[in-house]
C-alpha cells in the first residue's frame, strides 16, 4: 500500500508588487498542474518582497482583501490542488506586518495560517546585514495541518535553524515539513541543503521547501535550490538557480516505515541542566 503525492515547488523571483508576483505564481503553477502536481508549494514573501539597508519592506494587506492570497486561493479552487502560499506581508493593528504561510485546500479554503515565529535578524558582514524585526510582527504558535494527504507542519525560513519547532510539529503527526523561505545566498550556499536534510533525517519527515531565486530590489539575493527531500534524507530534487517548477512524487508511507526504523521521536527523556532547577524535556 502506498500513499503517492506528487509536489511541486514554485521556484519564484522576489518581485516588487502584488501583480508582478501574482502574475510569476500562476504562470509556473499552470506549469505545475499540467505537469500533474497535487500540492503546489510557493517561497517565503510570495507576495512580493523589496528591502531597504536590511529593512523588510515588501507590499503588504489585510488577508481577506490581499490580492496574491486571494489570486492563489482560486487558482486552488479552479484547478482542485493544494497550495502552500509559502508567505505574504498581512497587515497587523500596528506599523509592522505578520510574515505569514497559509496552506489551501482543494476547495480554496484556508485550513491553517501561520506566522513566522523566528525572525531574521543577523550579521552575515560588514555589509550585509538583515534586522526582520524592525518590519516584522513575530508569532507565537506551532502550527499543523490536517490536509486530505495528510498532517502538514508549517514553517518560515529562519525558522529552519531551531530544530525544536520541526521535533514538536513532528511529534505532533506531521508527515511533511514545509519550509517556504528567501534564503539569503550567503548562508543558502554554506548552510540550505545540511540544515534541510538534517530536518528530514531527524524527524523522519519528507521536507518540501520551495525557495524564492534571485536579487530582491534594494539589496539581498535569494539562494534558490528549492528541495524536496524524503525522511532518509535523500534529496529528490533540486532546482538550482533559476526560476521554475521543481516536481517529485513523494510516498507518505515512507514516514511510518522510516520512523519504525529509527524511533527517535519517542525516545525524548527529561533532563536537568547543572545550575537550573527547571528539567528540559
Amino acid at each position: 500500500m502506498s500513499r503517492p503525492v506528487t509536489v511541486a515547488c514554485l521556484q519564484t523571483r522576489p518581485m516588487p508588487d502584488f501583480e508582478t508576483a501574482l502574475a510569476e505564481a500562476l504562470s509556473l503553477a499552470e506549469q505545475a498542474v499540467a505537469d500533474g502536481a497535487d500540492l503546489l508549494a510557493l517561497p517565503e514573501y510570495c507576495g512580493g518582497l523589496l528591502s531597504s539597508e536590511g529593512r523588510f519592506a515588501p507590499p503588504a494587506a489585510e488577508e481577506d482583501s490581499h490580492l496574491v492570497v486571494q489570486g492563489l486561493r482560486e487558482f486552488a479552487a479552479r484547478h482542485s490542488v493544494d497550495v502552500l502560499i509559502g508567505s505574504v506581508a498581512v497587515t497587523g493593528q500596528g506599523q509592522k506586518y505578520r510574515n505569514r504561510s497559509l496552506y489551501v485546500d482543494k476547495s480554496g479554503e484556508v485550513l491553517g495560517r501561520y506566522d513566522k515565529i523566528h525572525l531574521f535578524d543577523v550579521n552575515l558582514s560588514a555589509t550585509e546585514q538583515y534586522r526582520e524585526s524592525d518590519s516584522v510582527e513575530p508569532g507565537g504558535d506551532c502550527v499543523t495541518v490536517d490536509s486530505r494527504f495528510g498532517r502538514v507542519g508549517l514553517s518560515v525560513c529562519y525558522d529552519l535553524r531551531f530544530a525544536h519547532l520541526y521535533r514538536l510539529q513532528s511529534q505532533n503527526g506531521a508527515e511533511i515539513l514545509m519550509i517556504p523561505a528567501a534564503f539569503a545566498a550567503t548562508t543558502g550556499r554554506a548552510h540550505w541543503h545540511i540544515l534541510q536534510r538534517a530536518r528530514a533525517i531527524e524527524n523522519g519527515a519528507f521536507v518540501v521547501a520551495p525557495c524564492a531565486v534571485g536579487p530582491v530590489d534594494g539589496g539581498g539575493e535569494a539562494y534558490g535550490h528549492s528541495v524536496i527531500v524524503e525522511p532518509w534524507g535523500t534529496v529528490l530534487a533540486d532546482g538550482g538557480t533559476e526560476a521554475g517548477v521543481v516536481i517529485a512524487q513523494i510516498d507518505l508511507d515512507l514516514v511510518a516505515e522510516t520512523r519504525a526504523r529509527v524511533p527517535s521521536l519517542s525516545h525524548d527523556r527529561p533532563y536537568s541542566v547543572p545550575g537550573r532547577k527547571r528539567a528540559v524535556a
